[in-house]
């Protein structure tokens, strides 16, 4: 493969706001959709994560169809909703931007990890970013799967030899974390300022 494997996201955060500072829609979920055959390596361990941002993608991407230039602003879905008073149900593209961000955060937490410690494992890596991040939003059930399903964790080399292609791989990991970080951070501002950057798994 040309590069590494977060090649593709790395261009795509190029191009996800506008010169004056608005988020598009189209192509942050498009910088998501790349970061999907990078989890697809973690194999069974990142099912659940990959299910769940898929999941959260599809309807921030069908809300969108509805309307592409009311929707062409990525919270313009959002505020939509908070005027319908319909954001705090769990079908909403306001729930589905706020866990689609959240997980996000974890994967973002856990290459981090990876850049940061390289003598830890990949279970070691996984634990300590779910720990930081989802872990708060988890109920009993999500986070007893969550937990089980990190055992799973690929060996740590050969992922990163994977991923790696022809490019350097802890270069970009650190571009991406830096580069997609901020974006991320946006998106929880930007929920706190409507109050729901809270929402808890039911």
């Amino acid at each position: 493969m040309e590069g590494t494997a977060f090649t593709p996201a790395l261009e795509g955060i190029q191009h996800v706001k506008l010169e004056e500072g608005d988020m598009l829609t189209t192509p942050f979920l498009e910088v998501c959709k790349h970061i999907l055959p990078v989890i697809d390596k973690f194999g069974a361990s990142m099912i659940l994560v990959k299910s769940d941002i898929g999941g959260n993608i599809s309807r921030l991407e069908s809300k969108h169809s509805s309307n592409p230039s009311d929707f062409n602003h990525l919270y313009n879905m959002v505020r939509a909703e908070v005027e319908a008073k319909t954001a705090k149900a769990s079908s909403s593209c306001t729930n589905g931007l706020l866990w689609l961000t959240r997980a996000m955060d974890f994967l973002v937490a856990l290459f981090h990890n990876l850049l940061e410690h390289k003598d830890w494992t990949m279970s070691q890596a996984c634990a300590d970013a779910y720990g930081k991040t989802l872990k708060k939003w988890h109920g009993w059930l999500a986070g007893s799967s969550f937990t089980v399903a990190m055992k799973l964790a690929p060996d740590r080399k050969k992922f990163m030899e994977v991923l790696g292609g022809s490019g350097d791989i802890y270069a970009d990991i650190e571009k991406f974390c830096t580069s997609f970080s901020p974006l991320l951070e946006e998106n929880h501002k930007f929920l706190a300022s409507v109050g729901l950057d809270d929402l808890k798994a039911s």
